[in-house]
């Protein structure tokens, strides 16, 4: 199962990739957690402990892997290099889970042409197309960088939303954005939601969106981020409904994994 969760800051995607993770992760699934948002704030939500070097800052890693230059002037570089090996090598181990941060590419984004965005490219192509464990991308406010073939093997797009009209707004760009890069599904969930009127409001303004689920406003989240302890360990009421969730996600993808099968051998082939 493929995961993308994006949404408009300050919704709680962060929070959410890092929830589907510990629990995933605890129920003995091998789950790969890759922070793809610039803001980088997802190892300190998860409590790991450890020096994470983003991937873009790996500078002799990607000189070798693309065979040139990275940070200077390269007409000429490998858009295709060899990244299997990096997650068992570079990526942070606690237990069943893996996790890494991207980082930022300087000067232009995933968007420019330049070594270090072919390697996070290729990456995220091969843990997305290849690799069999669990893979949870948390994203920044869209899903652009991408590309067009790595979203193809996406099982989901889970898009953070709120009560109010600029993260309802947000929500329906990115399900724009996703449906024209060929993401098959897309789903909204519901964050912070304290009453029924809320919830009502959120099925009003989302006309065609599934809502996958409804997670409450739980101040026992900011209150352990205070303490410096992992929410879920506070969070109880969060953290059931995340786990119902989780339960969906894992019966819908059984359903259409003979399907993601397929469509992931074609953008094999394609890559």
């Amino acid at each position: 199962m493929k995961l993308a969760v994006s949404g408009k800051g300050g919704t709680g995607k962060t929070t959410l990739a890092a929830a589907l993770a510990h629990i995933l992760s605890r129920q003995a699934h091998r789950v790969i957690l890759i922070d793809a948002d610039p803001d980088m704030n997802l190892q300190v939500t998860l409590g790991l402990q450890g020096i994470v070097k983003p991937l873009v800052e790996m500078k002799e890693l990607i000189q070798e892997r693309t065979e040139t230059k990275p940070g200077g002037v390269a007409p000429v570089f490998k858009l295709n290099p060899t990244v299997d090996d990096i997650p068992e090598k570079y990526f942070l181990r606690q237990d069943n889970l893996l996790f890494a941060v991207m980082g930022t590419v300087r000067g232009g984004g995933l968007g420019c042409t330049c070594p270090e965005n072919a390697f996070l490219k290729a990456l995220l192509r091969h843990l997305v197309l290849r690799r069999k464990e669990i893979v949870i991308l948390d994203m920044e406010a869209g899903i652009e960088h991408l590309g067009r073939g790595t979203t193809a093997g996406i099982d989901w797009l889970l898009i953070m939303v709120e009560a109010g009209q600029k993260s309802v707004q947000t929500t329906l760009n990115i399900k724009h954005l996703a449906e024209g890069l060929g993401v098959k599904q897309i789903a909204a969930v519901a964050n912070q939601i304290q009453n029924p009127e809320q919830k009502a409001y959120l099925q009003q303004k989302l006309v065609g969106v599934q809502i996958l689920g409804f997670l409450p406003y739980d101040p026992a989240i900011k209150e352990a981020e205070l303490k410096g302890v992992p929410f879920w360990t506070k969070a109880t009421s969060f953290m059931e409904a995340v786990e119902n969730l989780a339960k969906r996600l894992e019966q819908a993808n059984g359903k259409t994994e003979n399907e993601h099968k397929e469509r992931t051998r074609k953008e094999e082939k394609a890559a």
